[in-house]
């Protein structure tokens, strides 16, 4: 497979699993049946882009690491486990996509842990996102860049008043057992809330990957 294609499938399969992930996290919108196999194709995905991204694994114990492989390597692995963890959870505790394996962990110990991996694994993904940015926009001009940073720092601060708003701060640490979903909030409003959070943790991550990037700059 060439290089470009590879790529080009890898931004699709991105893509998908952000969606996959958005609709995963609107609970409320979808009802458990379809939040259940939404959760199965997410596995699936990942699993997709594991294979995809086998030359990275590979390169894992070579070459040297910086502040910025270090802040990627560690995003990148900390997501692969929680994607794992809250998969492996939601599985136990099926009762439509694989009912048969409902059970295979304690469900009080597989709804705690879903709950906050699930959490973990959304702001975990906001970072994966953010941290690219910087190399996708390496050959736009200065001050466009400029200008695209400055409103997504606005956006993302909007992100960041409704996520301390819904309390995610709560599921992130173990803090309640239970999720609390408003069933009475319109389906465009719980995607945008979750788009907006999404798009504060991808700011934070760009933010992060630009700063190590700049002391990498400076070290050479």
């Amino acid at each position: 497979m060439q290089v470009k294609q590879k790529n080009t499938i890898k931004r699709i399969v991105d893509v998908f699993l952000t969606v996959v992930l958005l609709c995963l996290m609107a609970y409320q919108v979808t009802g458990e049946a379809l939040h259940e196999w939404l959760g199965i194709g997410m596995t699936a995905l990942v699993i997709v882009h594991q294979i995809l991204n086998a030359k990275w694994y590979g390169a894992l114990l070579k070459g040297k690491y910086n502040a910025l492989r270090i802040l990627k390597t560690a995003v990148n692995l900390l997501l692969l486990l929680s994607f794992a963890v809250t998969a492996l959870c939601g599985i136990a505790m099926s009762g439509h996509a694989v009912p048969f394996l409902y059970g295979m962990l304690p469900v009080s110990f597989a709804r705690q842990f879903h709950l906050s991996l699930s959490h973990w694994s959304f702001v975990l993904m906001g970072l994966h996102l953010g941290i690219h940015i910087p190399v996708m926009t390496a050959k736009t001009a200065d001050k466009k860049r400029s200008i695209m940073m400055a409103a997504l720092g606005i956006i993302a601060a909007t992100g960041l008043f409704f996520f301390l708003k819904n309390g995610i701060y709560n599921y992130l640490f173990f803090r309640v057992p239970f999720a609390f979903f408003d069933f009475e909030k319109a389906a465009a409003l719980v995607f945008l809330e979750n788009i907006l959070i999404l798009l504060f943790f991808a700011f934070t991550g760009t933010v992060l990957a630009s700063v190590f990037k700049n002391k990498k700059t400076k070290k050479e």
